[in-house]
């Protein structure tokens, strides 16, 4: 009789319990979005946060974003970017700000450890990251071992997807066993573009570039700045002898021509 109460208790305990389920893939490749999924009977309005840790063991995480279940408790989605993240194994938890998580179901879901995997380092670019409309958009390089299997790409920009998806063909380099691969994509305007790259085992990573409308100019000479120029002075004329010649007296005249007939008449003397 008390083991079918007991079983009574639980049946009723676990009826009135919430239920919360939290799905996310298993894994996924560096540089497509991990899209995980909600699934949830708890009171429409209730707040909750997902948050996306690089690491099972890190505390600190370096995505949060805050979602509510719906009136219709509608099956609830989001998006999370793994571009340019390291592949390794990751962290998605669910966080309440109340008293919510103590009222859940023992099935319910809301931890989940998706695992990234990064084949990006099996892509190498050799036309220029930067490039400007003249050239724009050159993308050469190789694919470890891919040899002669061709490459599909995928070029996304700032208006969305301008080329693709397309297989394009590769050729093999006989020393590396690599799959060398060349295509020029027009663009209408500057901006990054993301180029995704798939080969017959799957998605292999992305490489950005960006598209410039000019080069950046080289360094330029510093702007000589104008002088002020300064008030101008009052020109003073030079100071001239002057052409007035001064009166001399008449003594003077006189003096003068009594010496020199004096020396006149020495000089004759003594010759």
């Amino acid at each position: 009789m008390i083991f079918i109460v007991l079983c009574l208790l639980c049946v009723v305990g676990s009826a009135s319990a919430y239920q919360f389920y939290l799905d996310c893939p298993e894994s996924v490749q560096v540089g497509i979005p991990l899209n995980c999924s909600v699934d949830s009977n708890l009171p429409a309005g209730t707040a909750f946060d997902i948050v996306f840790y690089q690491s099972v063991y890190i505390a600190t995480p370096f995505y949060r974003t805050s979602l509510e279940i719906p009136e219709n408790h509608s099956t609830l989605y989001q998006s999370i970017d793994t571009k340019r993240l390291p592949g390794g194994q990751y962290k998605v938890e669910v966080q309440f700000s109340g008293p919510e998580e103590g009222k859940l179901s023992s099935d319910s879901i809301t931890l989940q450890v998706p695992k990234l995997v990064d084949r990006s380092g099996e892509i190498t670019i050799t036309s220029p990251l930067s490039q400007t409309f003249d050239e724009a958009l050159r993308i050469e390089g190789s694919i470890s071992k891919l040899g002669n299997k061709g490459v599909e790409i995928e070029v996304k920009g700032p208006g969305g997807v301008v080329f693709g998806p397309q297989w394009i063909d590769t050729k093999v380099d006989f020393r590396s066993g690599a799959g060398i691969f060349t295509s020029k994509v027009t663009v209408s305007r500057p901006g990054e573009y993301d180029v995704y790259f798939k080969d017959q085992d799957g998605y292999i990573g992305v490489k950005t570039f960006n598209v410039l409308s000019q080069m950046n100019p080289g360094p330029t000479s510093v702007p000589v700045t104008a002088l002020t120029a300064l008030p101008q002075l009052a020109t003073v004329p030079p100071l001239l002898p002057s052409t007035t010649k001064s009166p001399l007296s008449l003594f003077s005249v006189m003096a003068a021509l009594s010496i020199t007939g004096l020396l006149t008449v020495l000089i004759n003397k003594y010759r």
